[in-house]
Formats: structure tokens, C-alpha cells, sequence
């Protein structure tokens, strides 16, 4: 698992990037700090107890990654996954793009602008550089009055207004319910 790669609008005027692997688009915010680090926290403790495969830890990849990065100008970025996944001994490699984490402004029960959070996970299979699986999360919180679909995340975000952080995590949870080795478990 490579560590979560913040994805930014080259133009900041632009609310507009792509995904490095996939090239599809995504809306993206101006955020401060390193949620990435959280995320790549919720997911690989997410993923690492279904035992079905060993997974090796962002921090231990982190190296690997940025040497082969850094060597590899000019090469897409699957093909830099490929060259660190060969180099780990992997079959396959977990890379996560972050392009939106915005906190909310106001508190539990009453806000002035709600947490929004987009990212997404690929597997790509190291062989031939295929992703076999993508999980994308894109959401902005909206109130019970604004979507009543909305009723199962408002209640496990506690019937409140959540976090980016929360909502990060929620995400999380609900996309990697997709994850090939979860299913079932």
C-alpha cells in the first residue's frame, strides 16, 4: 500500500483535477495539514485483519516510493506503481488519491458550510498495471431535509453534523466494503 497522494488544481482558480490513474475528474478544495496520513491510517486498518494476503504498511513503502518517483521521470503513474510494486515483491499494489477534504465551519448541530471529503483507492495489478478494483467516495454532507436517502450515514455520524475527519472515516469504511477480499467478511 503506497501512502495517500494529495491530488491539487495546478490553477487555483481551477476546482477541477484528475485522478492519476483513472482520468476521471474530480471537484477539488484547498485543505491544510496532512489528512492523507489519517486516511492511509483508516485504511490499512481497515483492510490489514481479513488475513487472505499480507499488507505491507504505507510507512515501510514510503521509501520505495519516493526513490522510484523520483527516478522515474517521464513514467505515468501506474508505471511508477508497477516499478514499486516489483520492487516490494508485490502482486498488487493499493494507491489512494486525495482531492477534496474541507472541515465543516459551525458545530454538532448547526453549521454555516458541512465537511466535504473525495478520494479514491485503486488496485493495480502489478503484472500488467491493470486496476481490478476502484472505490471512489465524493461527499459533501447534506441535512435530513435536504435528502432523506441520507438517513443511514446521518444516523452512524451520530444524528449530527460530522467532521471532515468522521466523514473521512465513514467513507472509508464504505467503499472498502467493496474491496475484493472484504466481501463476506
Amino acid at each position: 500500500m503506497v501512502p495517500f497522494q494529495v491530488v491539487r488544481a495546478d490553477d487555483p482558480d481551477d476546482r477541477i483535477v484528475r485522478c492519476p490513474v483513472s482520468g476521471a475528474t474530480f471537484r477539488a478544495c484547498d485543505f491544510s495539514g496532512t489528512p492523507e496520513e489519517t486516511i492511509d491510517d483508516y485504511v490499512y486498518k481497515r483492510l490489514n485483519p481479513s488475513g487472505e494476503y499480507t499488507l505491507i504498511p504505507p510507512g515501510e513503502i514510503r521509501g520505495i516510493f519516493r526513490r522510484v518517483n523520483a527516478g522515474s521521470l517521464g513514467a505515468s503513474p501506474v508505471e511508477i506503481l508497477q516499478k514499486v510494486g516489483r520492487e516490494a515483491g508485490a502482486d498488487g499494489i493499493i494507491a489512494g488519491y486525495l482531492f477534496c477534504y474541507r472541515e465543516r465551519k459551525g458545530f454538532d448541530y448547526a453549521v454555516e458550510s458541512p465537511a466535504s471529503v473525495t478520494f479514491c483507492i485503486h488496485l493495480i495489478r502489478v503484472e500488467d498495471g491493470v486496476s481490478v478494483w476502484k472505490g471512489v467516495f465524493d461527499k459533501t454532507q447534506s441535512s435530513l431535509l435536504e435528502n432523506i436517502l441520507e438517513i443511514l450515514p446521518f444516523l452512524r455520524g451520530g444524528g449530527k453534523w460530522m467532521t471532515a475527519e468522521e466523514l473521512a472515516r465513514e467513507g472509508v469504511r464504505e467503499i472498502l466494503d467493496g474491496f475484493p477480499a472484504m466481501k463476506g467478511n
